[in-house]
């Protein structure tokens, strides 16, 4: 089972179809895809900075291979190696496009096929109940403040505390 994201322009609402048609949902995990055709699977999908960034990053990888006189077989691993790394990230950085591009997750699901995720997420974004109208963030509690007792060392207890 893999998890999926929704996103949704920013001013698409919970509870409203309107915005459904321009949804884009992105499996996470390996993307074999990227793995096998790299920067063509980023131009694909119109990942053009991110294609760009990957891109820069291979011919870099291919010049410090000849300025430090790999070997054919070092080559292909360190080549395989970056492959492997950019099938991992890949949609990763997709998501980061989309919310770049004004499309933030607005949901997470977990599916066992990209159908079967498309619909259990047009139920909850169609329940406006299911759905919080914003991306919730991460709630931290703030620790409370030690004054003006001084510290030593490195950790902030008064002596007597042991």
């Amino acid at each position: 089972m893999r998890s999926y994201t929704l996103h949704l322009p920013r001013d698409s609402r919970a509870g409203e179809s309107l915005g459904l048609d321009r949804a884009q949902i992105v499996p996470d995990g390996f993307s074999w895809g990227a793995f096998a055709f790299s920067v063509l699977w980023f131009f694909f999908h119109r990942l053009w900075l991110a294609g760009l960034g990957v891109l820069a990053g291979l011919i870099v990888v291919a010049v410090l291979g000849r300025v430090l006189g790999l070997s054919p077989f070092t080559g292909f691993l360190v080549t395989l190696l970056v492959s492997v790394l950019i099938g991992l990230e890949a949609s990763s950085l997709r998501r980061w496009t989309l919310a770049r591009r004004g499309r933030p997750v607005r949901d997470a699901v977990v599916a066992g096929s990209v159908a079967e995720a498309e619909s259990r997420l047009m139920a909850r974004w169609l329940d406006p109940a299911a759905v919080p109208p914003h991306p919730v963030a991460p709630s931290f509690q703030a620790s409370p403040s030690r004054g003006a007792q001084p510290v030593i060392g490195m950790f902030p207890f008064q002596e007597g505390r042991r």
